[in-house]
């Protein structure tokens, strides 16, 4: 199977650069696969998981929002925040969690709560992330 160069980039470094046979990604219109020689195109990402498949592994990362863009012959995501399984705390989750909940019960501060609705929505993502399998070969 033909490969596409994955480019996964934050603002603060270059995530991950691999050759993939498939990259699965969230959009602001739904999930979308992108394979070698995809048709051009430029698209909206949003909070969710990137499945990355190599000719001998799968790997997931979850990502903040941002943009996709490929020619076919390479993909770049460019997205605020990128990271792996091996990076998530369970127990610092849990914390965010438990403190985001108070928070919404009991701020009246509009910017307060939007803040702990997301980390939120980010403590959902990480731990959909966990439950994937680990990567591993294929």
């Amino acid at each position: 199977m033909d490969t596409i160069k994955l480019e996964i980039i934050t603002p603060k470094k270059i995530v991950k650069e691999v050759e993939a046979e498939s990259v699965t990604v969230p959009t602001a219109t739904g999930e979308i696969t992108v394979l070698a020689h995809h048709m051009s195109l430029f698209s909206l990402l949003v909070e969710g998981i990137v499945k990355i498949k190599e000719k001998t592994k799968e790997e997931f990362l979850a990502i903040g929002g941002g943009y996709l863009q490929t020619d076919g012959d390479t993909l770049r995501i460019l997205v605020s925040r990128a990271y792996g399984q091996h990076e998530i705390d369970e127990e610092l989750i849990k914390k965010a969690v438990e403190n985001a909940k108070k928070i919404i019960k009991t701020s009246t501060d509009e910017k307060e709560k939007s803040e702990a609705l997301a980390t939120l929505r980010r403590a959902v993502i990480d731990t959909k992330l966990l439950k994937k399998r680990r990567p591993k070969s294929i």
